[in-house]
């Protein structure tokens, strides 16, 4: 009697796990799917922000404007990819060489860094909470080959210069160039797009208007990577 409803019980919690994971995979493949066309209104990182506002009591006001494809700079398009993710166009999610040189250099002592792509930022910070974990390294994972899938490179470039954070309560390129230049996200200059993107890092505590020198070399460097790429032709390749 008590092994029959022990049984009874584990195939019970089996079918609950079997038909949570498949309602996940579900529901996941339809958000992707469904923000391939629809923008999203928001992101789960300025949810998160909102939150910590409460908790600490001190309010915050999200800055964000959508801006589709062709009202954003292409400056900071190439800044950006040539800051963060020089092999954007080629990988599918994963930079292998970019992982394998922080896993070798971390087996020789140096702290271990971030080899992140813009592909995995944006499934971060659409769908999932910062920090560092397994599980959360696992759902963005996934949620990163779906939108490589569902959406292509041009598509999750758009949404990651729509959802980044470039300071507190300052999301996406429209809201960013407004808050540091007074300028609008499709009319940055080579200089402000470079300045936007060596800020990403760190950007609730470096500044692109008022650059200190640590983020006036990066975007020096930057501006050179962009040059090295080819220019804005580069962006042909999405």
């Amino acid at each position: 009697m008590l092994n029959r409803a022990l049984r009874r019980l584990l195939r019970f919690i089996w079918r609950l796990i079997w038909r949570s994971a498949l309602a996940f995979v579900a529901l996941s493949i339809a958000l992707v799917l469904l923000f391939r066309f629809v923008p999203p209104p928001g992101s789960m990182v300025m949810v998160e922000r909102k939150v910590q506002s409460w908790i600490n009591s001190e309010p915050i006001r999200i800055q964000h404007q959508w801006r589709h494809w062709d009202e954003l700079s292409s400056n900071a398009k190439l800044a950006v990819i040539a800051a963060e993710d020089q092999r954007f166009p080629q990988h599918r999610g994963f930079d292998l060489v970019e992982m394998r040189r922080a896993w070798e250099a971390s087996r020789d002592g140096a702290r271990l860094r971030g080899a992140s792509t813009l592909s995995q930022q944006t499934a971060k910070n659409v769908f999932l909470w910062s920090g560092r974990s397994w599980a959360r390294k696992g759902l963005e994972a996934w949620f990163t080959l779906l939108i490589e899938l569902l959406w292509g490179k041009q598509r999750i470039l758009e949404v990651y210069l729509n959802v980044a954070e470039w300071d507190t309560g300052v999301f996406g390129l429209e809201a960013a160039a407004n808050h540091y230049f007074g300028a609008s996200g499709s009319a940055l200059t080579e200089r402000q797009a470079s300045l936007l993107a060596a800020i990403l890092p760190s950007p609730r505590t470096r500044s692109a208007s008022r650059p200190d020198a640590q983020v006036e070399r990066r975007s020096q460097w930057i501006r050179q990577q962009m040059r090295n790429l080819g220019g804005v032709s580069y962006l042909q390749r999405l």
